[in-house]
């Protein structure tokens, strides 16, 4: 057959080489089968954690919505003036209260004024008297209807008001400084800040009452030495003053002089009388007349020295000598004298006490005065409901714990 002779030789293929064997790998046993069992069976909502559940929504989440709904719904708007002010005095040191002034710092002292001030804005005197005058309870009870845990009822007690007062009168003092700041809730701002007017000014009025009264106490010894003194005086002007009426002689003094210028002049002329007795007598007779008259010249000069020194020996009256009396009236003077240098000393005194008693002068400086409100801040909302929903979160929690641990105990 021409057609396969001509057909091309057929190639057969080259034969692939034998892959080659790998090397069998050894043979390990096989590991042991660990089976683990679970600890626990799956959880499953039981009757107490239900129970834990409900707690929580009646402890917790309750009475936080119930507080958020009255405080937006019910609870009525604040409205806070604020006064701030201290007690001030105007004690100027001198150079005598150099050393004295150590004495506060040595020993102790009583109680500040701002602190006495402190308790008499809180106390139930103050309450009242601002009621008489303000009408605290129309203030404070007008809400009373839709909100009654944050406003005042009007039939409630003197103290039911001073603790409601307590609430809406916050007081923020600093014992150190003496600074002393107010913060008045109303309902209304002008009612805040007329409550606020009325605290300074009856503040201010005890204030001054305590000033007065340490005044007082600071120059009453004073004034009694004043009044005593003057007491005295008065007396020893008295005493004097009879004396002289009742022994007829207004200054011993004057009387005296007046009576050894008498004497002086009687003794001038005995001794002119005895030179013209010597004189006549060595020039006439006795039995001259003008001897005669010298002689009876001379007679009455000394009669009448005799009885101007009598005087000095017998006063006035029949049983008082001159001299007793000069002795009762340099006593009486010298009274007088003395009352007039006590009652000067005691009215310098108390010129003094009253001095530093006004100049240790207390008053009370407001450094903010009443300020009015423009908007409500409070009750404080967000501070409200968030101690509710921690306190009542801390009850939720400590009842679960314990109910926990008695469970764990049996």
């Amino acid at each position: 057959m021409p057609d396969a002779a001509k057909a091309e030789p057929i190639e057969t293929a080259a034969p692939k080489p034998a892959p080659k064997k790998k090397p069998a790998a050894t043979k390990r046993p096989p590991a042991p089968q660990l089976i683990v069992r679970p600890l626990a069976r799956k959880a499953k909502p039981k009757k107490r954690h239900w129970g834990l559940v409900s707690a929580f929504i009646v402890v917790v989440l309750v009475p936080i919505g119930t507080t958020w709904w009255y405080l937006n719904e019910r609870a009525a708007a604040q409205y806070a003036s604020t006064v701030a002010f201290t007690v001030r005095s105007e004690d100027i040191s001198s150079p005598g209260d150099l050393l004295g002034g150590l004495a506060p710092a040595l020993g102790g002292g009583g109680s500040s004024d701002t602190d006495i001030l402190y308790e008499f804005i809180r106390s139930q005197s103050l309450v009242e008297r601002i009621d008489n005058q303000l009408d605290l309870r129309s203030f404070y009870a007008p809400p009373y209807d839709s909100d009654p845990i944050f406003a005042f009822a009007k039939d409630g007690t003197i103290e039911d008001l001073t603790t409601y007062w307590q609430r809406m009168v916050r007081i923020s003092y600093d014992s150190s400084s003496g600074l002393m700041e107010l913060r008045v809730l109303a309902f209304s701002p002008e009612q805040a800040r007329t409550i606020a007017d009325a605290i300074f000014d009856h503040s201010t009025a005890m204030i001054n009452d305590l000033s007065a009264i340490a005044r007082e106490d600071a120059t009453r010894y004073a004034r009694e030495d004043l009044d005593l003194a003057v007491e005295r005086l008065k007396q020893a002007r008295e005493a004097l003053t009879a004396f002289r009426i009742s022994s007829e002689i207004v200054d011993p003094n004057a009387d005296i002089q007046g009576q050894m210028g008498l004497l002086n002049l009687l003794q001038a002329q005995q001794v002119e009388a005895l030179i013209e007795f010597d004189l006549l007598s060595n020039s006439t007779r006795e039995s001259d007349p003008r001897l005669i008259q010298a002689q009876s010249r001379i007679d009455v000069i000394e009669e009448r020295v005799r009885e101007e020194r009598r005087k000095f020996g017998v006063g006035r009256g029949e049983d008082e000598s001159y001299a007793q009396t000069i002795a009762e009236f340099e006593r009486l003077a010298v009274d007088r004298e003395f009352a007039e240098q006590a009652y000067a000393a005691a009215l310098a005194n108390f010129d003094a006490a009253r001095a530093e008693a006004n100049r240790q002068s207390r008053y009370l400086a407001a450094y903010i005065a009443p300020t009015l409100a423009q908007r409500s801040e409070f009750p404080n909302r967000p501070l409200t409901i968030g101690v509710v929903g921690l306190f009542a979160f801390l009850t939720w929690a400590i009842a679960a714990l314990a109910y926990y641990a008695l469970r764990d105990r049996r």
